[in-house]
């Protein structure tokens, strides 16, 4: 009866959380898990290449650059964002440890443990905003990323360059111009969701 009393028991209890996607109780996500939870399109804490593909096709990415940008992210990131000893063919990026895969020559915006850190964010403008003060050029970017490139950081380098590369031919206004507000919303995770949105609304005919 004892056996039949906990063999019940157990199959009416949820099933344990996967220890490497599970958030602790009562803790919010953090800036840094905001911004990559979006590719994260079944919400289960794991974002797998199909995913980060999904994504950005959600935002108006080509076939192209959606391919590659999986390709990259999951390559770069998978590996770091997994816990214990064991690699994973698939290169799924775990949200819960997206901190473990901060790479160096980055702005600083967001600190070591993935939170936004508004004097960083402040510094990129009073720096760099040459020509207006809430924008930036291609030219005023190209100076951001050199000015943040470590010494032999080869890697750190190019996944900056590509990241804000990205997000300048996608999101740069008329004028070849990089608000700052959409700057913000990359580092807080809205844009993401604002592009879907409106990529959704062209396709309707809103």
């Amino acid at each position: 009866m004892a056996d039949l009393a906990a063999a019940s028991a157990s199959a009416s209890s949820p099933p344990a959380a996967d220890p490497g996607t599970a958030m602790a109780a009562g803790s919010e996500m953090s800036p840094l898990q905001k911004h990559v939870a979006f590719f994260d399109r079944n919400k289960d804490g794991r974002i797998y290449p199909w995913e980060t593909f999904q994504g950005f096709r959600a935002i108006g990415a080509g076939i192209g650059l959606s391919t590659v940008a999986a390709l990259f992210i999951n390559g770069f990131l998978g590996p770091k964002t997994r816990p214990g000893k064991f690699p994973s063919l698939l290169f799924p990026i775990y949200v819960n440890r997206i901190h473990k895969g901060k790479h160096g020559s980055d702005s600083g915006v967001y600190d070591e443990e993935g939170r936004f850190v508004p004097e960083k964010f402040e510094e990129i403008f009073k720096k760099h905003a040459h020509t207006h003060h809430d924008a930036l050029t291609s030219n005023e970017l190209m100076e951001l990323l050199r000015a943040n490139r470590e010494p032999k950081n080869y890697a750190g380098w190019f996944a900056a360059w590509t990241e804000w590369k990205i997000l300048y031919n996608m999101c740069k206004d008329k004028d070849g111009l990089l608000p700052k507000e959409t700057i913000k919303a990359v580092y807080d995770g809205s844009l993401f969701q604002r592009l879907e949105k409106e990529r959704a609304s062209k396709k309707k005919g809103i």
